[in-house]
């Protein structure tokens, strides 16, 4: 047989309860401010532009080249920890692949702007 369910009331003098008092700041023009609108449009853009993928693909490449080589290579050690060693290892190829690749982006860039200042002086 099933039970019957009980209710137990609370005595309303047992606790007393603090009501929040927390004020949210309004903000005009529709809760964004102009400022902010531009800001985020260029931060859309910029993960949109090309480099960036390049970025992100040299970055998964490195950091799945030293998982595949490290997950080959080690032979000792607990899983946990050899796990946890493997991910570390593949974030430090992958900040080094994207300075690598951003460092001959910059290279390139400087190389064009010398040519560039080189023909309008002539």
């Amino acid at each position: 047989m099933a039970k019957k369910s009980t209710s137990k009331s609370r005595s309303s003098g047992s606790r007393s309860r603090t009501k929040s008092t927390a004020v949210a700041e309004r903000r005009t023009s529709g809760g964004r401010r102009s400022s902010d609108a531009g800001m985020s449009d260029a931060f859309i853009k910029l993960l949109q532009s090309p480099l960036v993928a390049e970025l992100v693909a040299v970055a998964a490449t490195a950091a799945l080249a030293s998982l595949a080589e490290h997950g080959f290579t080690s032979g000792g050690g607990s899983r946990g920890k050899r796990a946890g060693k493997a991910v570390k290892e593949a974030g430090k190829a992958a900040a080094a692949a994207v300075g690598r690749r951003l460092g001959n982006e910059i290279d390139e860039i400087k190389k064009a702007a010398k040519a560039s200042k080189g023909g309008a002086k002539v």
